[in-house]
């Protein structure tokens, strides 16, 4: 035996030791054979991380950090092999890998460009490789295996701690010189400490050559030729840089409906849907995965039910089909109020009437002050004026608009059916969003300003059509189309690890510097679509998230089917909204406040009346925010978080746990994977997963959570596959009874697991 190999032998031997010795596991058996084993030393290390990884179970879930350890070992010796150091000194030299890096074409040269040696030695001394240990190995293997840096060849360059750090500088660049040195630092405590996580994207591109930092966008579609061809364009060219997207359909004229005043020839959206869907397969995210895009429609369009509804399922004519997008309606209150109209036998009766868009402007004669058509998607109801409900019964009583009548059951029905069997469609409650959007004077009272929500149902902002204004030929013969840019939304994101923050008291320090990563980003981003990047600038709008709900409620010994839950989820979440409001009034006062703030319910106060913020705290907070502006014109939304929660060592979003033990496959060899920090005690907090909670108490908990969050929240349904009609039904009446302002999929125990958007995690 080499004296290399023999060293490995021991320092193997050493860590399973220590690990005995920390988490009181039994290692001696896989010690032995280590110890008499001829394998070579990377051998070595991989028996060990094998033999971890089956011995992980519920019993004994602290195998996972030996794991961890045993692969972390891999990545130093594969790093250190790579730019040749020794091993032993887990981490390199950070301004050589930054030289190397940028010198292959992988790093952009910004980072040399901005900081100088002396500045990226003095923060290499900040980067601490004992944090490497607060990873599990689920979290650390999907860190090494999608977003540490690599050259061409698959070569691993980077480390954990190294991509924090490159994280932090990117995002700090262009802060002033006297501070940034502090500021990067603050960012790297935040992050290494997995306090948070920041949205896949720039998990995976900051301080890259390629690639965008933000997460999705959410685009409206104008009723012509010309508009729903752009679009196909501008979303493919956002998905190639890896973005998730959301579509606004229900301003494009309806099946059947007139073109150029000819009869019976328009297709209505389906066929438009069918040319999405086919560009989402065919312009990969990175080439990685296929693109993905939610198309939303109101309730009230005509081809709600000539298809929308059925552009999934598995049943019907497969040439009016699209089963690569995901669906969302969008539903006033009124049609839900309709869903409760009922005979003296308690039958549903309420009606509910369904109109062409086009057909609509063209009959109604409803115009904006500057002469604009309006049709019924331009307005919403506010608490005491119904601006919809008024326009909706206008419309049904005018004798010359054409309409297509429904049982409003038989399509809350079809939109039920396609749930169990797809997850889709998405449910976008229209009049609660537009009630509580801070920025709707812009678009004036009653008005619709945020029409949908993007692909994961958080995201809730203004929106508007991108138009062709002219079309000419200039003076060296090209020809030029003038677009007028409209409101192209666009979402920036980052998440709490909750049980992390919230345990340590950390959350004003965290949120402070979070905040300023987050609106840094809008600067940094370079995205191809000329109108999102108008957008991105002149709201600066941004998603501070959360993940690690069910996490933070075992470790609190908190049940999650329990009025505790409700007020703690209250608690927690004002606390939040508090903190990340008044990161956004000090970021104002430093580079000034977001170009739409004059006249928005952050500058007159009701933003904090709608919600009662009225404590010594808040009202303290409300008179800074009036006197020095707001720097982001949204501040909060709640993401999926996936994969970026278990790199962050916890669990996803505010779902409930998946199981508390489940097994993971990954490449060529599975694994086990139990509930965070799964003990005796907050396995009882565990036990009640998913599909065996009572969804009522997922509802309570997430409208106390919504009045503080200003966006929206990705919020799933779980229910059992032979859930009856009437109880779906009775938690969709609860979700919007309880102002949720949107739900995510419909999640049955019947559907193989549903293939999320990466980009939308954080």
């Amino acid at each position: 035996m080499t004296t290399e190999v023999k060293s490995i032998k021991q320092s193997v031997t050493k860590a399973l030791q220590e690990a005995e010795e920390k988490y009181g596991l039994d290692t001696k058996d896989i010690q032995q054979r280590i110890e008499e084993s001829t394998k070579s030393d990377k051998d070595s290390t991989q028996e060990a991380l094998f033999y971890s990884l089956n011995r992980i179970s519920m019993d004994q879930p602290k195998w996972t950090f030996v794991a961890a350890h045993f692969h972390l070992t891999q990545l130093y010796e594969e790093a250190a092999q790579n730019r040749e150091y020794e091993p032993t000194q887990k981490y390199g030299d950070l301004y050589k890998l930054i030289q190397l890096l940028t010198d292959k074409g992988i790093y952009s040269s910004d980072i040399l460009t901005h900081y100088s040696k002396e500045e990226i030695n003095q923060l290499q001394q900040a980067i601490d490789p004992e944090k490497d240990a607060l990873f599990n190995y689920i979290g650390l293997f999907l860190l090494a295996d999608r977003y540490l840096a690599r050259d061409h060849d698959r070569n691993l360059y980077e480390l954990p701690q190294e991509r924090f750090m490159i994280i932090a500088m990117t995002l700090m660049q262009n802060e002033a010189p006297e501070k940034r040195v502090e500021l990067v630092k603050e960012a790297y405590w935040a992050l290494s400490n997995l306090y948070m996580t920041v949205a896949t994207p720039t998990l995976s591109n900051a301080g890259k050559s390629y690639g965008q930092l933000s997460s999705c966008f959410i685009d409206t579609v104008d009723d012509s030729l010309d508009g729903i061809y752009l679009n196909n364009w501008d979303i493919a060219r956002l998905s190639k840089d890896g973005g998730g997207i959301g579509i606004y359909y229900g301003k494009v004229r309806a099946l059947g409906s007139d073109i150029k005043r000819f009869k019976g020839n328009s297709s209505g959206v389906v066929p438009w849907i069918r040319l999405v869907n086919d560009t989402a397969v065919s312009v990969d995210q990175l080439g990685q995965r296929q693109g993905a895009v939610a198309i939303y429609l109101d309730v009230f369009h005509k081809d709600i039910m000539n298809g929308f509804l059925d552009l999934k399922t598995n049943n019907g004519d497969e040439r009016r089909k699209a089963h690569d997008i995901f669906t969302g309606v969008a539903i006033p209150d009124l049609f839900m109020g309709q869903l409760r109209e009922t005979d003296a036998q308690g039958k549903s009766i309420g009606e509910w009437h369904t109109f062409c868009p086009h057909q609509v402007k063209q009959i109604m004669g409803w115009k904006d002050e500057n002469g604009n058509p309006l049709g019924l998607e331009d307005f919403y109801d506010e608490k005491d004026n119904k601006y919809f409900t008024e326009k909706y019964w206008e419309a049904v009583n005018h004798p010359l608009l054409p309409r297509k009548t429904y049982r409003a059951m038989d399509i809350m029905a079809r939109i039920m059916v396609a749930q169990l069997e797809t997850g889709t469609p998405y449910m976008f409650y229209r009049d609660e969003v537009n009630r509580q959007n801070p920025n709707k004077h812009k678009r004036g009272v009653g008005k619709t300003s945020i029409y949908c929500s993007n692909l994961c149902t958080e995201i809730a902002q203004n929106m508007s059509p991108t138009t062709i204004s002219k079309e000419y030929q200039d003076e060296e013969g090209n020809i030029v189309i003038v677009r007028k840019p409209g409101d192209f939304v666009v979402c920036n994101l980052s998440s709490i690890n909750l049980p992390n923050a919230v345990r340590e008291e950390v959350l004003d320090r965290l949120i402070s510097i979070q905040v300023r990563m987050l609106d840094n980003v809008i600067d940094l981003n370079t995205i191809t679509v000329g109108q999102a990047q108008v957008t991105n600038k002149k709201y600066r709008a941004v998603g501070l998230g959360t993940f690690g709900w069910h996490h933070l409620l075992a470790l609190e010994s908190i049940h999650w089917e329990s009025e505790e839950a409700v007020e703690y989820a209250d608690k927690v979440y004002e606390d939040i909204a508090y903190y990340t409001i008044k990161a956004s009034m000090d970021l104002a006062k430093e580079k000034g406040a977001y170009s739409e703030f004059e006249g928005s319910e952050w500058q007159t106060g009701v933003y904090f009346d709608r919600r009662d913020y009225h404590s010594e705290r808040w009202n303290k907070l409300r008179e800074d925010v009036a006197a020095n502006g707001i720097r982001n014109g949204w501040l909060m939304a709640v993401a999926p978080n996936s994969s970026t929660a278990k790199i962050g060592g916890s669990t996803d979003g505010i779902d409930p746990l998946y199981a508390v033990e489940f097994a993971e496959e990954k490449k060529n060899f599975k694994f086990k994977v139990t509930a965070p920090d799964l003990d005796h005690v907050t396995y009882n907090y565990y036990r009640r997963a998913r599909h065996e909670l009572d969804q009522v108490w997922s509802i309570k908990q997430n409208a106390k959570r919504q009045r503080h969050i200003d966006q929206a929240i990705s919020f799933n349904f779980y229910v059992r596959h032979d859930i009856k009609a009437k109880e779906l039904l009775n938690l969709h009446m609860a979700a919007w009874e309880n102002r949720l302002k949107t739900t995510y999929y419909v999640r049955s125990t019947s559907q193989t697991e549903i293939e999320e958007c990466e980009a939308c995690h954080s």
